[in-house]
């Protein structure tokens, strides 16, 4: 049987969600009468929802599970979801349900239109601390102004794409992901769906701001040169300083003036240009760095147990 719509969700910890979200989605699925499916990918959960999926798995063919050796990560597990995916259109949802299931129907009617990729933007956001949504704005607005690919702001992964653009996607290997970056260089038609993000059902999130940070590292260094171009900036304005600095240091050293004499201005001087330089080290260190876990060549996930990919 062809199916139509996949439906992917990364599970890390979610074993209070997780009954829920099916009985969501089955519900949402089972009205638009195409065959459809359910891949949970379990990112190596500790709280039992393992079991739970392997649980709904065995009462309901049309969830497929994928079960990691281990965490791997939120991203690397939609990657594995694209991977198992058999449907002509993929959707990727949170396993926490704040983004509502019911918003599927509405990527699906874009999508039927003739959109290829259809993301949904958050108009508003429930349950969430001011610090969380103030920061939320930060980050998308800053990945939009300095990346090189124009990500749609208040985006998050929540998206239905075409097949086709899959295909293309499954063909990019890199370690560091940003998946909603990736969506939005490869291009074809694109087209946003505002909705209402709900509170978390149930639950802590998985995304602390230590992950946050770490997600916008992986979108700028992968989609930007603007850190070291950053770097570059400061090393010309620390240099014309200097440049205009030596006349004006010769002229007040011959005029008598007492106000360069000492250790102090020498101390200022080094402390500045070497944070610099230590800054600069460390921008170009990030980049090296993925470079090197690139040339490695080491597989993006490892699966304990899961169904035929083709299946």
């Amino acid at each position: 049987m062809k199916i139509t719509y996949s439906i992917v969700a990364p599970i890390y910890n979610e074993i209070d969600n997780l009954p829920e979200l099916h009985r969501r989605v089955k519900e949402v699925m089972d009205t638009t009468g195409a065959p459809w499916e359910l891949i949970l990918v379990d990112d190596g959960s500790t709280d039992g929802s393992t079991d739970k999926i392997r649980e709904l798995a065995k009462a309901d063919p049309a969830v497929r599970p994928v079960i990691f050796a281990r965490n791997f990560g939120h991203q690397v597990a939609i990657t594995a979801g694209w991977d198992y995916a058999r449907g002509d259109a993929i959707v990727i949802i949170d396993a926490d349900l704040q983004d509502p299931p019911e918003v599927i129907l509405e990527l699906a009617k874009k999508w039927k239109e003739g959109y290829e990729v259809v993301y949904a933007v958050r108009a508003e956001r429930e349950g969430e601390s001011w610090f969380k949504l103030w920061t939320a704005s930060v980050f998308y607005r800053l990945i939009y102004r300095i990346t090189d690919v124009k990500i749609p702001m208040d985006t998050g992964d929540f998206r239905l794409m075409d097949r086709k653009v899959v295909n293309v996607l499954k063909q990019m290997k890199e370690r560091h992901r940003f998946p909603r970056g990736m969506s939005a260089w490869v291009g074809f038609k694109q087209v946003g769906v505002t909705y209402k993000r709900a509170a978390r059902l149930a639950g802590v999130t998985k995304y602390p701001f230590r992950k946050m940070l770490k997600l916008a590292l992986n979108a700028i260094t992968g989609f930007s040169y603007f850190p070291l171009q950053v770097a570059t900036f400061f090393g010309f304005v620390s240099a014309g300083i200097a440049i205009l600095a030596i006349p004006v240091v010769i002229y007040m050293r011959m005029a008598g003036s007492q106000a360069f004499f000492g250790q102090a201005t020498t101390l200022i001087a080094v402390l500045f240009l070497g944070g610099v330089q230590l800054i600069s080290l460390g921008i170009l260190g990030e980049y090296i760095g993925r470079l090197y876990d690139e040339a490695k060549g080491r597989p993006l996930y490892i699966v304990r147990e899961a169904p035929e990919q083709n299946e």
